[in-house]
């Protein structure tokens, strides 16, 4: 009788991007048992920047959930195992003595510094992450058993087999298709070798899902209390967690001025209503007020560019930005979210359309990737969708101006010598006076202003 051998890998909590500690379980998509394949998405988490879900880089039948859904795990633990060997999902990667009869857990050589593959992020590093102290360490769910204790799994001989077959696509548009109840082998790729993208799970889906026009972020869902109840104590964690610590170094680090400037935006809501009537920017194209304010600052930054900056307190420098990444604050689900467009400014109004309804998308579904939430350099934040005139909005750190965009009414307005009503707005525009004076950040507010009063400046400042 020929004795089947199995080894025990350990699939460990990777640094998803910028360096993080710790991430939340918030799913898992596997149970003790099931049979994995190299990339296939075991479970999703949340970091302080974005939700992601995590491929398990080798094949094998689950052994242990380290973590049940709802835990926080830092960079580098073991959240889960997975038995491999012979008629597992993978051959076993060295062959063992056949007396062995309990599963061995591979572990790195101690002699050599660990190198992490980082699944989702931004490549490969060698050794662990600086992690912050804890409370408490964080204790594996009870299921958890010794491994020399535990028995060798042995996947059913009925098992069916997971198919080589597997269609090509990222994780966030495999969840796009299970949300939408979309086979991904029915769908006929588009993207490039033969990889499914988001179009093309919408394109399958019968009736094909039509989007309403999006003008603003998502608001966020309310906290869990009701009035005439007691208290209710939330933890404060990942995304909010992550904005406070951020709104209150920025608040006091950075010596914050805010000016505002009402405008009459008749024309411009004249031109949105006549490029959604028209077509023009491309099918499917969303045309909203926050795409021509978002193209009037731009238009501003290209006069007075110095205002795309950053302040370097190490080396005491002002530095000068290539390119402007424009971020929109979203308010979604999991808190306030900044992802920002990259290169905004050299875009066309259509890119710009099109690149503003996809970050709009992905920050509905809450998969915002940590890359979309980095680098910015200026922001605007939609105020008025909620019925909001204005407000003193905060810097983003590392960002020399934000801009808030307030609610389009309709007032009594001094038009051609004459007081008749027109559609007018507030806008706010906090800077850094370290490095934004009081003329750059008034000539900025104010061409801005002026390209939203007069959208024909559009074509001739940009």
């Amino acid at each position: 009788m020929t004795t089947e051998v199995r080894s025990l890998r350990e699939f460990k909590m990777p640094d998803v991007g910028e360096g993080l500690t710790e991430a939340e379980i918030l799913t898992w998509y596997v149970k003790p048992g099931d049979v994995v394949t190299d990339g296939q998405v075991v479970c999703e988490v949340e970091t302080a920047k974005a939700a992601v879900e995590l491929p398990i880089p080798f094949n094998g039948v689950v052994e242990t959930l380290f973590f049940p859904a709802g835990s926080t795990v830092d960079v580098g633990m073991s959240i889960i195992s997975v038995a491999v060997g012979e008629g597992a999902a993978e051959p076993a990667p060295a062959a063992a003595p056949a007396a062995a009869a309990a599963p061995v857990v591979e572990a790195p050589d101690a002699a050599v510094p660990e190198r992490r593959e980082v699944l989702v992020g931004y490549g490969p590093r060698t050794g662990g992450a600086q992690r912050r102290a804890r409370k408490a360490p964080a204790a594996p769910a009870a299921a958890v058993a010794a491994p020399a204790a535990a028995p060798a799994v042995v996947v059913p001989a009925q098992a069916e087999p997971v198919s080589a077959e597997r269609p090509l696509a990222k994780p966030p548009v495999r969840k796009l298709a299970k949300d939408l109840g979309i086979d991904l082998r029915t769908v006929t790729p588009t993207g490039p070798d033969g990889v499914i993208t988001r179009d093309d799970v919408h394109a399958a889906a019968v009736p094909a899902p039509v989007a309403e026009p999006v003008v603003a972020p998502v608001a966020a869902a309310p906290l869990p209390v009701a009035v005439g109840t007691g208290d209710v104590r939330v933890p404060v964690k990942g995304v909010r967690k992550a904005t406070a610590q951020a709104m209150v170094a920025s608040a006091f680090t950075a010596p914050h001025v805010t000016e505002f400037i009402q405008v009459d935006v008749t024309r411009t809501m004249k031109l949105v209503r006549e490029l959604k009537a028209s077509g023009e920017l491309g099918e499917g194209v969303r045309v909203s007020p926050l795409l021509l304010v978002a193209r009037a600052l731009l238009t501003a930054i290209r006069r007075h560019p110095e205002i795309n900056a950053a302040w370097d307190e190490a080396n005491q420098e002002i530095v000068l930005k290539g390119q402007v990444n424009l971020g929109i604050a979203a308010a979604t689900p999991r808190g306030l979210l900044v992802p920002n467009i990259k290169d905004a400014g050299s875009k066309t109004l259509p890119q710009l359309a099109t690149a503003l309804g996809e970050l709009t998308d992905v920050a509905r579904q809450g998969k915002t990737s940590p890359a979309d939430l980095s680098g910015g350099t200026v922001t605007i934040t939609n105020v008025g969708v909620f019925g909001v005139d204005t407000g003193t909005p905060i810097l983003n750190p590392g960002e020399a101006a934000i801009l808030a965009f307030g609610a389009v009414r309709e007032l009594p307005w001094v038009h051609k010598g004459k007081v008749v009503p027109r559609l007018v707005t507030t806008l706010a525009l906090s800077f850094d006076h370290r490095l934004v004076d009081g003329e750059l950040g008034s000539k900025v507010l104010a061409d801005t202003a002026a390209v939203l009063e007069r959208p024909k400046r559009l074509i001739t400042w940009g």
